[in-house]
């Protein structure tokens, strides 16, 4: 016991060498997307430490340029399905530049009953391009009805069942928007969907303004 212990000690600690020294940009996050570990080459495409870079939302450090990419993967995950998945992303360089490229998530685990965590791949194509004058707030269809139906005082478990989606998956919606604005809480998130337009106003019950 204490021989497979201690072999199981020196295999992850050459792992841990390997995976530090691999150029290729890499993250481990858990199943929400929060960066847990990552290599020195992934925090320098954020301008910053592997230490510094726990705990961040991979997808508000890499911003995702399709919404319904992301909503696939959160529900394939959610039920335990084993696929690669790959989002395509832009990010602001350490110089300032903006950046796109792909990230590649593959999920792992231990068990396929146990929750899995994703390994993360950031492979960069090359500079964005820059966004038009008249580019509003990138948000998606049932993003909009879940600040239709929060402006209108539902709870998260009524929104879940108007939506079909589970309550996890309201909050995920809710905490994605609330990161992506800096709201504090509900009341300031639908009042900045007011602000940038996603709600129209003047209109009862609340309603989503045309994309």
């Amino acid at each position: 016991m204490e021989a497979g212990r201690a072999d199981a000690v020196v295999w992850r600690n050459r792992a841990l060498t390997l995976f530090d020294r691999v150029s290729l940009p890499v993250a481990v996050c858990d199943v929400h997307g929060r960066v847990v570990l990552a290599n020195p080459a992934m925090a320098a495409e954020c301008g910053t430490t592997p230490g510094r870079l726990r705990g961040r939302e991979v997808l508000e450090l890499f911003r995702p340029q399709e919404t319904t990419q992301v909503e696939r993967i959160a529900e394939a995950l959610r039920l335990r399905h084993r696929s690669r998945y790959q989002v395509s992303v832009c990010w602001r360089a350490p110089g300032g530049a903006e950046r796109c490229g792909e990230l590649t998530a593959d999920p792992v685990s231990d068990s396929v009953a146990e929750t899995p965590a994703l390994l993360v791949m950031l492979r960069a194509r090359g500079e964005c391009p820059a966004p038009g004058p008249t580019a509003g707030p990138v948000v998606s269809t049932v993003e909009r009805r879940v600040l239709a139906l929060l402006a209108s005082g539902a709870t998260t478990a009524r929104a879940a069942r108007e939506l079909g989606l589970s309550r996890d998956g309201v909050t995920y919606h809710l905490r994605r928007l609330s990161a992506r604005w800096g709201a504090a809480n509900r009341t300031e998130l639908v009042a900045r969907a007011y602000a940038l337009g996603v709600l129209a106003p003047g209109v009862w019950p609340p309603g989503a303004e045309a994309e």
